[in-house]
């Protein structure tokens, strides 16, 4: 049995939660774990045993970072994996540059992150310092590498066009 405590956001607790304890309760039932949550530090504590321990351990980060318990609950299934890249490790400490970067990865309105979404499968959250992706484990790569690309300055024409490209050349190798 594993035992580990993980700090989240105090604003994610309640969709930690749920409504009458129902998300920590199908987290539960998902990974056979075990979940205590202190409502007033954000301390979560998690123990179940080693592969269900990293699908809880997993849906609760993805909860925490800003994914609806829904989408979250997907990480149950083994298909499925959360990739949480760091804003500051990317661009620098600078909130204004963090901002900015993060203004480009949602776009107007959320249309470049819906469009990715869309293209990848997967299912993206930006939130704090932090862009994560929710996938099946082959499109993860592609959202990443779309996102990185963005995040370094690459014009949103260009990474859907990478987009593409990527995802003609897997046809390809699946033919």
């Amino acid at each position: 049995m594993q035992t580990e405590t993980i700090k989240i956001p105090n604003e994610r607790i309640g969709a930690l939660i749920g409504e009458q304890g129902k998300t920590k309760r199908e987290i539960e039932k998902a990974t056979n774990s075990k979940i205590k949550i202190d409502s007033s530090t954000g301390e979560v504590e998690i123990s179940a045993e080693s592969m269900n321990f990293i699908k809880a351990m997993d849906i609760v980060k993805a909860i925490a970072r800003g994914f609806s318990p829904e989408k979250a609950l997907l990480l149950a299934n083994d298909r499925f994996a959360l990739r949480v890249l760091s804003l500051r490790e990317i661009v620098g400490k600078s909130e204004r540059a963090i901002h900015q970067k993060k203004a480009r990865v949602i776009g107007r309105n959320g249309s470049v992150r819906a469009n990715i979404e869309k293209e990848t499968n997967c299912y993206i959250s930006v939130y704090g310092n932090t862009v994560s992706i929710i996938g099946e484990i082959e499109e993860i790569a592609l959202a990443e590498e779309a996102i990185e690309m963005l995040l370094h300055g690459a014009n949103v024409s260009t990474v859907y066009k990478r987009i593409k490209k990527r995802k003609l050349m897997e046809k390809k190798f699946e033919l």
